[in-house]
C-alpha cells in the first residue's frame, strides 16, 4: 500500500485533540480519551440500517443450517474470534456454528504473523478448509477497508454463492466493493494515531455484539431477556442458570435446582418443564415442534 492510500484513511489521520499527546497529564489524557470513546456508539447508530440487513441474513443463514463466519487480521481478526468463542457458552451452541478466523491462524491471536493479512490467497483457503457452502454468511472486518486477506475471503465466499458482510472503519471502503452488504463507520482518527485498537476496535467489537446476539435471539436462544441455552460448565454460570429458571418461571431456588438436574443440565428444558407442567421427554419434544422458542410452547 503506497503513501499516498495510506494518508488518506481516516483510521490513519492524526487526532488534532491529541496532538500533544504526550505532555498531557494522566487526568487530561483520560478525560479527552473518554470524551472520544463517548462518539463511537453514535457513528455506529448511523449504520443500523447495514447493520439490521447483516443480522437479518444471519438468522437466515442459521435457520438454513449455515454458519456465520467472522475473518480479520490483527485487532480485527482477534475480536472475530472472540465472539464465535464466546457464543458456545452464552448460547449453548456448537464451536462449528459460529468461527472466527484471523489471518495467520490461531497463533496469530498473540503474536502477529508477518505478512499474513497481505494474502488474499489465504483468505479464499482458509474458507476452502472450512469447506464453505452457500448457506453460510462471512463476515469480512477490517478497520482500514482494504486488507488483502479479507478481499480475499469475501471474493471466495461470493463465488460459492455464500453471504457476505464487510464491516469497515473507513468510508468508502474497497472491501465495501467485494460484499453484497457493507457496514461502514467513521468514528474519526483515533487518540493514538492509527492505533485501530482503540475507537475503532470498540465499534468492531459493539457491532460483532449485535450481530451474534441479535442472530442468536432470532433463533429462539433467548426467552424475554434471558440467556435460556447458557452451558452451565462452571459453579458461576451453574448458579446463574439457576437463576435464570428462577426469573422465567417464579419457583424458588430449591425448585429450579431439582429441575435444572432433572433437565440435564438443560436450563431451557427446565423452564418449559415447569412452565408446561411437563417431563423431560415431553418439554425436549414440545421444544422441537417450537423451533427452539420458549414462547411457542406455552
Amino acid at each position: 500500500m503506497n503513501e499516498i492510500d495510506l494518508a488518506g484513511l481516516t483510521t490513519e489521520q492524526r487526532n488534532v485533540k491529541t496532538m500533544n499527546l504526550d505532555e498531557l497529564s494522566v487526568h487530561d489524557a483520560a478525560v479527552i480519551m473518554n470524551q472520544e470513546d463517548q462518539g463511537v456508539a453514535v457513528a455506529v447508530a448511523r449504520a443500523l440500517p447495514e447493520i439490521e440487513i447483516a443480522i437479518t441474513k444471519t438468522i437466515a443463514a442459521f435457520q438454513a443450517g449455515g454458519r456465520l463466519i467472522y475473518m480479520g487480521a490483527g485487532t480485527s481478526g482477534r475480536l472475530g474470534v472472540l465472539d464465535a468463542a464466546e457464543c458456545v457458552p452464552t448460547f449453548g451452541v456448537d464451536a462449528s456454528m459460529v468461527i472466527g478466523l484471523i489471518a495467520g491462524g490461531p497463533s496469530a491471536m498473540t503474536v502477529a504473523v508477518e505478512g499474513a493479512e497481505d494474502d488474499a490467497q489465504l483468505g479464499a483457503q482458509n474458507l476452502k478448509d472450512l469447506q464453505l457452502q452457500a448457506q453460510d454468511i462471512v463476515v469480512g472486518i477490517a478497520a482500514s477497508g482494504r486488507t488483502p486477506y479479507v478481499i480475499g475471503g469475501l471474493d471466495y465466499a461470493q463465488s460459492v454463492g455464500a453471504q457476505t458482510v464487510s464491516l469497515a472503519l473507513n468510508r468508502p471502503s474497497v472491501i465495501g466493493t467485494h460484499a453484497q452488504t457493507a457496514i461502514e463507520i467513521e468514528v474519526g482518527p483515533e487518540f493514538l494515531t492509527g492505533s485501530t485498537r482503540l475507537k475503532s476496535g470498540t465499534a468492531q467489537k459493539l457491532v460483532l455484539n449485535m450481530i451474534s446476539t441479535l442472530s442468536m435471539i432470532g433463533i429462539g436462544k433467548v426467552y424475554k431477556n434471558l440467556m435460556v441455552d447458557v452451558r452451565p460448565t462452571n459453579e458461576k454460570l451453574v448458579e446463574r442458570a439457576k437463576q435464570i429458571i428462577i426469573s422465567a418461571t417464579g419457583v424458588d431456588y430449591h425448585e429450579a435446582s431439582v429441575k435444572l438436574e432433572l433437565a440435564g443440565g438443560e436450563v431451557k428444558t427446565a423452564i418449559v418443564m415447569i412452565l408446561t407442567n411437563s417431563n423431560r421427554q415431553e418439554a425436549e419434544q414440545k421444544l422441537v415442534e417450537a423451533k427452539g422458542f420458549v414462547k411457542r410452547t406455552l
